[in-house]
């Protein structure tokens, strides 16, 4: 049996399990096995505690620049970049085992390395830069009668962010089924809906639904709510810096910090471990 940890941050929920020698090796049917809401635990994804220096490859790629990786995976098992709720997730996990200092804690991710640090409301953490990318791709959503443009954007792994007219155009969407985008992108590509609620004290506001390749609709995705935030800004002209972004879940802040190398988003939110179990199903 293998002991794991279930975690969620705006609804977002994951399995986590600390492997710090790199010992378990799940296979996609295995993951998907333990994601599964009927027959397993039930998460959006599974996250892997695992020191670094246990993967050569990874210590290799990040430089020695962080002491823990999280090994991300969709609830399909396909293996992921990146995760904005996760990570925060993860560090409360590192937290509650006494395994990190999370006031200020650097955590590998296929991403590169994320800084996250311990605030009032949950963590923050600097997800790097993101990049708004040329192109309008068409995205076709069920409940939509045309194929409406998006634009892409790179978190770190990749988003679509589509502008939807109003909060009753946003309900009736069917994402059961993941959107259609054209070009695709190879891999698969996350698709968030957003509807603009304006700007008040110098505060962006947007309400947000999502689908994520590998998992569905979840209530909350922090890479897509950045990826939403950047893109909203765009179409504004630039402004704002901060963003509140409204998902199912909850609610994130997102916001823009102008370094040498681009625009950073931190993304804060809460983070908390609601269970603790164990599994023979990894």
């Amino acid at each position: 049996m293998v002991a794991f940890a279930k975690g969620q941050g705006t609804g977002n929920d994951f399995v986590l399990i600390v492997d710090p020698d790199g010992e378990l090796a799940p296979t996609a049917e295995q993951v998907a096995a333990l994601c599964d809401r009927r027959f397993g635990v039930g998460a959006d994804g599974l996250i892997l505690a695992t020191r670094t220096a246990a993967m050569p490859e990874a210590e290799r790629a990040l430089g020695g620049g962080a002491e823990w990786f999280m090994d991300y995976r969709n609830a399909d098992g396909s293996v992921a970049e990146m995760c904005g709720n996760g990570i925060r997730v993860f560090a409360r996990l590192l937290e509650q085992e006494g395994l990190a200092d999370v006031r200020e804690l650097v955590v590998g991710t296929r991403a590169g390395i994320k800084h996250v640090r311990a605030v009032d409301d949950g963590f923050s953490a600097d997800l790097g830069v993101v990049r708004l990318e040329d192109g309008e791709p068409l995205v076709r959503v069920d409940g939509l009668p045309v194929a409406r443009p998006g634009q892409r954007v790179d978190v770190g792994n990749p988003h679509v962010v589509v502008a939807i007219a109003d909060d009753a155009e946003l309900a009736a969407l069917d994402l059961h089924a993941a959107p259609e985008v054209e070009p695709a992108t190879p891999g698969g590509v996350n698709v968030e809906l957003v509807v603009p609620q304006g700007i008040a004290d110098d505060e962006g506001r947007i309400r947000m639904r999502v689908h994520e390749r590998g998992s569905g609709e979840t209530l909350s995705c922090g890479t897509g709510a950045v990826a939403a935030a950047f893109a909203t800004r765009h179409w504004a002209g630039g402004a704002p810096d901060r963003w509140r972004v409204e998902v199912p879940g909850g609610v994130v802040r997102v916001d823009v910090e102008q370094r040498p190398d681009g625009e950073h988003a931190w993304l804060t939110g809460p983070a908390a471990i609601v269970f603790r179990g164990a599994t023979d199903l990894v």
